[in-house]
């Protein structure tokens, strides 16, 4: 089969496409034909560090889109033939970016009838990363006020509709010519970043979600009112003085999780949930994907084609 490795770190120029044996799957598990898979930041932070994969040769990829191929032993919920989606097991269950990956049964959920294969593969990773930051980890409920940063990107644009679906009031940072996009999403207001300090316009809200890093954590406190929770998806924020303002910060690295996709898939079928798509391109064509990735200017999500 068909997929996108590579035998050193690196620049986008290291991912090249080679024959692999096709996968197996075991007890468990089923083999699924893929027909999209989505591009994240974990992507090419993996491709250029190693992160937590280590060293190559790896096949990167967590979301997908396809057809059940073949099913192990013991799978009950999926049959040869079936549309599915979801997220492989995270960090070590990559391999998507190919033309068949296995995947545990329960980390894949039926595709809706109402997304094509492009809009499913662009859900799962960041949508299961927002639900599990904002209702798991932040419980947030009708009413509260929540700042979500980089509104406008994958994780953030995928953030604003679930929060607003949850019936909370939700301010967006994003560059001004996004403020619309996000706008259209739901959100309640949106900031410019690169005009107005967040820190010193944004008072009493109830959770912060950070997917930028950075100074974003530490600056985020104060926006917070007491017993409020900043949530990071990308930076470490366990020693942040978060008793001088009375709240608690958490640092989450999401999970693949058979309920969290089923609620993804219940949103997005109901129509309440829909992934922006920034651009796609074939397989062949990761590299390029990459280097579209890490311009910091993505619009929603980024996916791959097989």
């Amino acid at each position: 089969m068909r997929a996108i490795s590579q035998d050193v770190l690196g620049g986008p120029g290291v991912l090249k496409e080679v024959e692999l044996e096709r996968p197996v799957p075991g007890p468990s598990e089923v083999l699924v034909k893929v027909h999209a898979a989505g591009v994240n930041p974990t992507d090419w932070i993996h491709r250029a560090t190693g992160l937590i994969l280590g060293e190559p040769p790896f096949v990167l990829g967590w979301d997908v889109s396809g057809v059940v191929e073949a099913v192990g032993l013991g799978v009950t919920i999926h049959r040869p033939g079936d549309e599915v989606f979801g997220m492989l097991k995270y960090p070590y269950g990559n391999g998507s970016h190919a033309e068949y990956v296995v995947s545990a049964a329960r980390h894949l959920v039926r595709k809706p009838a109402n997304l094509d294969h492009v809009q499913a593969a662009a859900l799962p990773l960041a949508a299961i990363t927002a639900w599990q930051a904002l209702v798991d980890t932040a419980d947030l409920q009708e009413g509260r006020r929540v700042l979500i940063h980089a509104a406008a990107g994958g994780v953030g644009h995928l953030a604003v509709q679930i929060a607003k679906a949850r019936g909370a009031y939700v301010i967006g940072t994003a560059r001004a010519p996004k403020h619309d996009f996000v706008r259209g999403l739901g959100a309640d207001e949106v900031i410019d970043y690169t005009t107005t300090d967040f820190a010193e316009a944004v008072r009493d809200v109830d959770v912060v979600l950070d997917g930028v890093g950075g100074e974003y954590g530490p600056r985020s406190l104060p926006t917070l009112r007491k017993g409020g929770v900043l949530v990071s998806i990308v930076n470490h924020v366990r020693d942040l003085d978060v008793e001088r303002y009375g709240v608690r910060a958490e640092e989450m690295l999401v999970e693949a999780d058979h309920a969290s996709m089923r609620q993804v898939a219940a949103a997005a079928e109901a129509g309440r949930l829909r992934a922006a798509i920034d651009s796609v391109f074939p397989l062949a064509d990761a590299a390029r994907a990459h280097e579209r990735g890490e311009t910091g200017r993505v619009t929603g999500k980024i996916v791959l084609t097989v």
